[in-house]
């Protein structure tokens, strides 16, 4: 018998079309002789229900008729039911909030309903950067010296600097697909920066730029073995890998990347432990930076990663051998522990 699965997208940040062209290549990719999959968009306190059975057979798979929820449905929050039934299971493709942030897991732990990324408290630390690398400050990660700035506590820019050094990075604590994150060369570009970061959250973190090459790492658990996918270098033509590097071509993403395989097993070594010391689950997404001397600075987590035609989780599934339908069944399945 099909599985009912509850396939959420959308949500109420920035991100918002992002998660829904992820979602979008994740609801064609399922197999649906085992999963009767259904979309849950969610617009605040509004989640609406677009069975994708419907949308699979009519091929009506857009950005738009996503976003407009023409003649969807509602799901009963008080016991996450749709037209009476309810779900084996919840694939969660929202970037940002509620689907990255915990929020939205903390729901469906309260529900009981299996789902496939991190825990609700995984979640909430991996979202925040700074909170992140508090985290793994005590597994001996290297990292980029950073400080911590909040909107309504003062500070000095010249005290930043002293701090962190230039060139930096300013990134909103919170938030994803480089909204807000501005590289700094000169004390005179530091105000314009946090004004943007300011735009996304309240909190921001300034951190020292780590001169190297940027690569990230895909790694994912299945009946208890760890999967380690092949290593990425991402090599931009911008300044850094910002929203237009991700996902409107300018940049190369090389995998597997061309580095020794030394290197490749020590970056693929340090996911896995991130991965087991945080208490990851589901599919998950390490960026680093490499320096010249081959040290690996970590950069952030992404506990939800894209999954979008451009994203790199696919492209490093396809380098693995492992196909897309494969893959999102192994995480489902994982899930709901079969």
């Amino acid at each position: 018998m099909k599985k009912r699965i509850a396939v959420f997208c959308a949500g109420d940040s920035s991100e918002r079309e992002v998660s829904v062209n992820s979602t979008l290549n994740v609801v064609k990719n399922l197999d649906y002789q085992k999963f009767e999959p259904y979309l849950v968009v969610i617009e605040g306190t509004n989640w609406f229900v677009i069975p994708c059975v419907n949308l699979y057979t009519v091929g009506e798979f857009t950005l738009q008729s996503v976003l407009e929820h023409k003649g969807a449905g509602q799901i009963d929050k008080t016991d996450f039911t749709y037209e009476g039934q309810g779900f084996a299971a919840a694939l969660i493709m929202i970037h940002g909030t509620p689907g990255e942030n915990g929020l939205l897991q903390g729901y469906l732990e309260m529900m009981r309903i299996p789902f496939t990324t991190c825990s609700s408290f995984v979640s909430a630390i991996t979202f925040d950067k700074h909170s992140c690398k508090r985290f793994l400050d005590y597994a001996g990660v290297k990292m980029a010296a950073d400080t911590y700035i909040r909107k309504d506590v003062p500070y000095s820019k010249r005290e930043i600097i002293r701090q962190v050094g230039l060139p930096m990075f300013v990134k909103p604590t919170i938030g994803g697909s480089s909204f807000g994150v501005t590289k700094v060369k000169t004390e005179e570009e530091l105000e314009a920066a946090l004004e943007s970061a300011f735009k996304e959250c309240d909190t921001i973190i300034a951190e020292a730029a780590i001169k190297g090459r940027e690569m990230t790492n895909g790694i994912f658990k299945h009946k208890g073995t760890i999967y380690k996918l092949p290593v990425t270098e991402i090599i931009t033509k911008r300044e850094f890998f910002d929203y237009e590097a991700k996902y409107l071509g300018e940049s190369d993403e090389i995998c597997p990347a061309e580095i020794s395989e030394e290197l490749a097993s020590k970056i693929q070594n340090l996911s896995e432990r991130i991965y087991s010391f945080m208490g990851c689950n589901g599919v998950v997404r390490m960026d680093y930076i490499v320096d010249e001397n081959e040290d690996v600075y970590f950069l952030e987590v992404n506990t939800v990663p894209g999954m979008t035609l451009m994203s790199l989780i696919p492209n490093m599934l396809k380098v693995q051998g492992i196909a897309v339908t494969d893959f999102l069944t192994m995480l489902i399945e994982d899930a709901i522990k079969e």
